[in-house]
């Protein structure tokens, strides 16, 4: 899963990317000091990785990752190149989710490339660049598919039928992902690699002595996403900071003191998996204990293609243990003996927190 973190130039997103990657991207009070997309990988926090790692006495516990991209800020008239745009534009397509990053923090000191604060004027000088450039896409596309349509074939008559629907979407300033699309005409869609088509997560930044308190900005924030139907949530990037600067054992204590009950990264991983459609299956073992990321809905020969292309094509079955089961048990085999381990066949969608044994043959 690779998320983009996006905004206006100092609104906190390379300080944010710092604490939830701990991979040291500069940040700096002035637009543009991130030119190049910084990249960190970060591990999925997941305690049943740890419980299962202890029954099984393993020799490594490999978690999923999250890849985060820092983007360089973008400014008005990036769908013309202004600022970094076309950098920016270009890394953006690469993601498959974004996280917006909004300033709802109030500090003189660090300037605003708008000269206030305005947290939708911000949303929607980004939006609005992301609709200029995607419907500078889709112009060109429905210029080829004009043509096309004249041989009378169905596909490009459903094709063109499409653009004109995401052209009109677009001319009306709107983005994409709040297009209803389904079946062909979604696949066909995210087949363009459209900009406004990505999910986002709207990422207010508030002060430290804003948190477990009303913010009012991040309020607006928050009805923007609603409206939209996208995620929201509300971080502290200086908080964060200082949690990625702790020892990782004292980190906890830190987080329940401050309320917060999770700390941002992991609050935000959860919902890019909700977002996503996505969950994780485990795999246990003395060698290794690992979580493996797949599309919610996947059967069970798919799943197993996640570990090797072998396990896919000689599938024969999987056995089945909920990770609750397996836990109270002590282990698979004393899981197996009550009855818990079941059997599943090719059409078995594999759940979140299953534990898996696949049987195969090549």
């Amino acid at each position: 899963m690779k998320l983009g973190v996006v905004g206006l130039p100092n609104v906190g997103k390379s300080t944010l990317f710092n604490a939830i990657t701990e991979a040291g991207a500069e940040a700096q009070n002035y637009p543009f000091c991130t030119i190049e997309p910084n990249v960190g990988v970060v591990a999925v926090p997941d305690e049943r990785l740890e419980v299962l790692g202890k029954m099984y006495n393993t020799k490594k516990i490999t978690h999923a990752i999250v890849e985060f991209v820092d983007i360089a800020g973008l400014v008005k008239g990036a769908s013309h190149g202004e600022g970094l745009g076309n950098k920016f534009l270009s890394h953006i397509r690469e993601v498959d989710a974004v996280v917006h990053v909004v300033r709802c923090f109030r500090n003189p000191d660090i300037i605003h490339v708008e000269g206030s604060i305005d947290p939708v004027r911000d949303i929607e000088t980004i939006n609005t660049e992301l609709v200029l450039a995607d419907l500078e896409s889709v112009e060109k596309r429905l210029s080829k598919a004009e043509h096309l349509v004249r041989t009378g074939e169905k596909k490009y008559a459903e094709e063109y039928d499409l653009l004109k629907k995401l052209q009109a979407c677009l001319n009306e300033g709107k983005c994409l992902r709040t297009l209803a699309l389904k079946g062909d005409e979604k696949e066909l869609a995210d087949s363009y690699f459209l900009l406004t088509n990505k999910p986002v997560i709207y990422c207010a930044n508030i002060d430290e002595n804003d948190i477990g308190k009303t913010n009012g900005l991040s309020e607006k924030v928050r009805e923007y996403a609603e409206a939209e139907g996208a995620e929201f949530i509300e971080i502290s990037a200086g908080v964060e900071a200082e949690i990625a600067s702790l020892p990782k054992e004292e980190r906890k204590d830190y987080i329940e003191g401050l309320g917060l009950g999770a700390s941002g990264l992991d609050r935000m991983i959860s919902k890019c998996y909700s977002l996503l459609g996505l969950i994780s299956y485990l795999t246990a073992g003395e060698k290794e204990v690992r979580a493996w990321t797949i599309a919610r809905g996947t059967k069970a020969p798919q799943a197993a293609g996640k570990i090797h292309t072998d396990f896919e094509k000689g599938f024969i079955r999987a056995e089945v243990v909920a990770y609750d089961d397996i836990v109270a048990q002590g282990g698979f085999n004393q899981a197996k003996e009550k009855g818990l381990v079941r059997s599943e066949g090719k059409d078995y969608v594999v759940k979140d927190g299953d534990v898996v044994l696949f049987r195969f043959n090549v």
